[in-house]
């Protein structure tokens, strides 16, 4: 057993290697012996660092190809003794077993594995760390005796805390509480990914869940600036990226705010949707906005028009590249955000002239759409959360039964699909009016769906007359229906599933309206 150094004994095994040659050199400074496994022991030779096995603690060799190194008495006992307890000091010195004061450990990268097309189930296991996930709770568990490291952002606040004097102790009880929180939550995490990636793909409500985040930015504050926020991405069990506002990347602009987060969402989640060329303009959540056309600039003034008032400091949503011609065009008005798959130089010069603009790039849209984390939805409620899957739906999930005399024309049936998919993405109560592939009227939030008919029409005006109706639940009086058909309204596509859908039919019919159920709801509260 190798005798007591002057400031103690670190162990080192990590994964991710980024600065740990300088922070093991700040240790060795700091008067530490330096043990590690493997990889790193390696690293730290190789470049000059003077550094020992770990089996000079533990006499006894690396075994099963390197599963078992550190899962030894020789090791935690080092680690978990407590140094006000005589009987453990004894413990020690019976079994000649050397205290351990620092351990720095990261993980096998189970993530970044299982995120390869070709891993296999063996390969993943493989990477399923075991020692490194014991030390790290070991240590964290001693906290108050043992620092523990788990992340290289953590270094240079280590060695800064190790600066004074031995007698001055290691590091405040504050300080290593911090680390000793921030390694459980690294192993919570840690085994979080596993869990998602062991799971069948249709089980998305085990009997017990953990997500796993990480922290995207602080925020100023949030949805009010007395509230504090942060943003926090949601990962799957890999390191692939599936788009989101999470993973996408802010090319110019001020800091992004807790609001603007979440209607940059809104109008990715619009978007993504529509498999056509089409641009969103989003306010507060909803989409006052929203126009598909094999013309992206036609889509946006269509966009655009769909209440041009309400649009004003919203937020613009696209699924399509966006080029010189369309930056033009948005950087005439006033929004806050743009969101996009890509832009093109040319788009991002004209933007520059907008410098507080927001610009966010999310890459493919359909990466990762997949997956079963993409497709959860979690809500706080007070003292949990609901979880349910995303309303997806495909363009083959639109069952449309005519339920009046007239059938729709082919220009009414395109409008009617059009309008069932934009109208699933209103608060409910949803209205969504539309032509030409268009909103012209948009109804959202009102607790009586006659009410969000009548903000529909008030807001398309003139351009009510000939356009569809999309209801996302049935109408429960034929008020609402009534009040379209007055308002212009000459097709109508809602669920059905009311107990006066005879009277509701009637109605259409007896003004020779088109009126399609697709036995399927749109709630979204």
């Amino acid at each position: 057993m190798p005798e007591n150094p002057s400031r103690g004994r670190a162990l080192i095994s990590v994964s991710d290697k980024s600065g740990i040659v300088e922070f093991a050199r700040g240790l060795v400074d700091a008067g530490f012996e330096i043990y590690s496994t493997g990889g790193t022991k390696n690293v730290l030779s190789d470049s000059e660092v003077e550094v020992h096995s770990i089996t000079e603690l533990t006499n006894f060799p690396e075994i099963l190809e390197g599963r078992v190194k550190t899962l030894h008495p020789g090791i935690h006992g080092g680690i978990l003794a407590k140094r006000d307890k005589a009987e453990h000091l004894s413990d020690l010195s019976e079994h000649h077993i050397s205290l351990i004061d620092l351990v720095v450990v990261n993980l096998y990268p189970f993530s970044s594995t299982v995120a390869k097309a070709e891993t296999t189930l063996d390969i993943a296991l493989e990477d399923i760390d075991i020692g490194g996930v014991a030390l790290l709770r070991a240590a964290a568990k001693n906290f108050q005796n043992v620092l523990v490291v788990v992340s290289p952002d953590d270094y240079k606040e280590v060695i800064t805390a190790l600066a004074a004097p031995p007698q001055e102790g290691i590091a405040d009880n504050d300080f290593r509480q911090k680390l000793a929180a921030k390694a459980f939550q690294h192993t919570a995490s840690y085994d979080t990914y596993i869990a998602q990636y062991l799971r069948t793909k249709t089980e998305h409500f085990p009997e017990r869940m953990t997500v796993a985040l990480e922290k995207v930015q602080d925020l100023r504050y949030g949805e009010n600036p007395h509230q504090i926020a942060a943003f926090y991405g949601w990962r799957s069990s890999g390191d692939q990226k599936f788009t989101s506002i999470a993973t996408a990347k802010q090319l110019q602009g001020k800091e992004l705010s807790y609001n603007n987060i979440l209607d940059a969402d809104a109008a990715l989640a619009i978007v993504r949707d529509f498999s056509a060329p089409t641009v969103t303009v989003v306010k507060h959540s909803n989409p006052c906005g929203l126009a598909s056309n094999s013309n992206l600039q036609v889509a946006y003034e269509l966009a655009l028009a769909g209440d041009a008032i309400s649009a004003y400091g919203g937020i613009i949503g696209v699924n399509r590249t966006i080029t010189a011609e369309l930056a033009t065009s948005i950087s005439s008005s006033f929004f806050e955000v743009v969101v996009a798959p890509s832009f093109t130089p040319e788009a991002l010069e004209v933007f520059k002239k907008r410098k507080n603009l927001r610009l966010l790039e999310t890459g493919d849209l359909s990466v990762g759409s997949d997956q079963i984390v993409m497709n959860l939805e979690l809500r706080p409620v007070l003292g949990g959360f609901l979880a349910q899957t995303r309303d997806v739906l495909a363009e083959r999930d639109i069952p449309m039964q005519v339920m009046t005399g007239r059938e729709p024309t082919l220009e009414e049936i395109t409008n009617l699909q059009f309008a069932w998919r934009a109208v699933k993405h209103v608060k409910s109560n949803a209205i969504v009016l539309a032509k030409n592939h268009s909103i012209v009227g948009m109804g959202a939030g009102q607790p009586s769906r006659v009410d969000s008919v009548k903000i529909a029409l008030s807001k398309a005006g003139s351009r009510a007359s000939g356009c569809v109706l999309a209801s996302d639940a049935y109408f429960p009086k034929v008020d609402g229906v009534e009040t379209a058909v007055n308002g212009g309204v000459t097709a109508i596509i809602q669920p059905g599933g009311s107990i006066s859908d005879q009277d509701v039919i009637e109605v259409a019919q007896k003004h020779n309206i088109t009126m399609v159920f697709t036995g399927r709801r749109h709630f979204k509260h």
